[in-house]
């Protein structure tokens, strides 16, 4: 007669059972690479609270404060794996900054997507406010430097991280954008599809003043946000600071795509740089391998992050 298993068996069971359904959930859990802390934090919102992650590299001294670089991630994306895409927590190690992750929650837009487009209602400006929120805090927790900040994004971050830059100027030393739309392109979701296709709406820079230096780093095969796009962004900032465009080089590193850069000067004064990517499409340039929107085959857009940024916060 077969006998049943004694309760000390079928709870071995039980447990082996919850540990292997456990197990996903703490592999989401563990830190993307870098030598420091992955810490998460969260703020209050006018539409509820919303969570950021922190990485502070190890052995920060009392007192110390180190630059912060905030980093908004794409669509279909999180901060997570942002983070590992880009590679930007193990640049930080080295170089010694903050690097502050927002997340866009799912319920406020199904795809994880900035909703940078919403200008003509609260919901760009509610987003755009929390995320100051979020740096604020990180400056009094883990002492940031907020005279040395500078907002990078990826697509609909970088679309963002334009927004923040113009609206609040004086908050960044710079700002990135990756594979973006300009501000002013577009007013709602229908509208932001047509700007992403490359159609622009006029934009007034008549009140434009002050914006800090801009890089754009784009593909010339993005199939999801037209390259014209990156000539848009630093043509509009050329023309708020009546600034002109230099000759454009081309440069290659080994086996890596080739790429133009063209800067934009008045006077002495660096206002743009456009860095366009031969056979990039839409994926963070130099990213790691097997990550989503990322290609490992262009120049690495992290340490042209650092580099262009680093330069804004030296006196």
């Amino acid at each position: 007669m077969k006998r049943s298993p004694s309760w000390a068996t079928l709870l071995g069971r039980q447990a082996r059972l919850w540990q292997q359904a456990a197990r996903p959930l703490r592999e989401r859990r563990e830190a993307p690479p870098g030598d420091g802390n992955w810490l998460m934090g969260s703020v209050l919102s006018a539409r509820g609270p919303r969570r950021y992650w922190l990485f502070r590299p190890a052995g920060v001294r009392f007192g110390e404060k180190l630059p912060l670089l905030v980093m908004l991630h794409g669509c279909h994306q999180d901060p997570k794996g942002f983070a590992a895409s880009t590679r930007m927590n193990q640049l930080a190690a080295r170089e010694r900054f903050l690097v502050l992750y927002p997340e866009q929650p799912r319920l406020a837009n199904t795809q994880g997507c900035w909703n940078w487009f919403e200008t003509r209602s609260s919901v760009a400006t509610d987003e755009a406010d929390w995320i100051l929120r979020a740096m604020d805090q990180v400056g009094m927790l883990y002492a940031a430097d907020l005279a040395r900040t500078a907002v990078a994004g990826l697509s609909a971050g970088a679309s963002m991280a334009a927004l923040l830059a113009t609206r609040h100027p004086s908050r960044f030393k710079a700002v990135v954008m990756h594979s973006g739309v300009p501000p002013g392109a577009a007013h709602s979701a229908a509208s932001a599809v047509g700007a992403m296709r490359g159609r622009h709406v006029p934009v007034d820079v008549t009140h434009a003043t002050n914006w800090p230096p801009l890089l754009v780093i784009h593909g010339d095969a993005d199939g999801v946000v037209s390259a014209r796009n990156a000539d848009a962004a630093v043509q509009l900032w050329a023309q708020a600071a009546g600034a002109v465009a230099g000759d454009t080089r081309e440069s290659q590193r080994g086996r890596r795509y080739p790429v133009r850069v063209t800067q934009f000067k008045r006077t002495r004064r660096l206002v743009a740089t456009l860095v366009q990517v031969d056979g990039l499409g839409h994926a963070w340039s130099g990213g790691a391998a097997r990550q989503r929107f990322s290609d490992a085959g262009g120049p690495d857009a992290s340490r042209l992050v650092w580099r262009f940024v680093e330069k804004q916060f030296s006196p």
